[in-house]
């Protein structure tokens, strides 16, 4: 047994002086040769730059998407505080008084949960960093979910995907306003209700939030319209195609009415 096992490690022993005494040979004799192993050299080098280049280009996604995250917080802030004046605008020209606004800060998703009828998220934001409770998750495709509780550094959010959620939402520009809900069913589905049986529309219209909310600011973009049907023979309800993707939601930002306490001063 030992016998056959040092012939077989002198075997390969020779094999490889062999081998490597052949591509000395090559390189030595002949620009023919040289030229194919100078090929064979380049074409493994570029192999193997190709694959490490595309292991770093993977390992800086995350620094990628975090600075996308912030170039898209900023215009976000900037965009909304130009709604901003513009609505004080059109409200009253002659106020001198300017109106409370919305305050935004920046978050990221830690935890999300998506397979049931009462989905939330957690956010890396809490108290400490100004979140408070009653306050809009949003991102740049639309509503996410209203935070509920905060710790010192944690926020707890009911998702839009939640049977217990409802959006006063907008058809189009001038249109209607009714409550917009998860269908239940599909991860970007939803259906606006409490529609006039005379309101106009047309599938593909977007639906935006109304402003009548106390949570979120008027005129985000919220999803697509597409078929409808009679309630009560009173009313009716529109399918929404939602442009937000639950499955893909990670920095988002939170949004809460700066005027909210004293509003709710006046409700009973």
């Amino acid at each position: 047994m030992k016998q056959r096992t040092v012939s077989a490690w002198l075997n390969l022993a020779v094999f490889l002086v062999l081998e490597i005494a052949s591509l000395h040979l090559l390189q030595h004799n002949g620009e023919f040769q040289k030229a194919w192993l100078s090929r064979g050299s380049h074409w493994v080098k570029g192999n193997v730059w190709g694959v490490t280049q595309r292991v770093r280009d993977y390992f800086s996604l995350a620094d990628t998407n975090r600075q996308l995250a912030e170039e898209n917080f900023a215009l976000r802030s900037e965009l909304m505080q130009a709604q901003e004046r513009l609505r004080q605008l059109r409200v009253d020209s002659l106020s001198t008084t300017p109106r409370a606004g919305f305050s935004l800060t920046p978050a990221e998703v830690t935890k999300i949960s998506r397979n049931k009828q009462r989905n939330y998220l957690i956010l890396n934001r809490g108290y400490e960093d100004g979140i408070k409770e009653k306050s809009g998750v949003i991102s740049q495709n639309g509503v996410v979910g209203i935070v509920e509780a905060v710790s010192a550094h944690y926020s707890f959010a009911f998702s839009f995907q939640n049977s217990d959620i409802s959006i006063s939402a907008r058809l189009g520009n001038d249109g209607n306003s009714g409550l917009l809900v998860w269908d239940g069913i599909h991860a970007n589905g939803a259906v606006l209700k409490e529609i006039p049986l005379q309101q106009q529309y047309h599938p593909g219209d977007t639906v935006y939030t109304s402003g009548h909310s106390l949570l979120f600011p008027p005129d985000i973009p919220l999803g697509i319209t597409g078929k409808s049907k009679v309630v009560n023979g009173a009313t009716s309800e529109i399918e929404v195609r939602l442009f937000q993707d639950f499955s893909a939601v990670r920095y988002v930002t939170v949004v809460h009415n700066d005027a909210l306490e004293e509003i709710e001063e006046f409700e009973p």
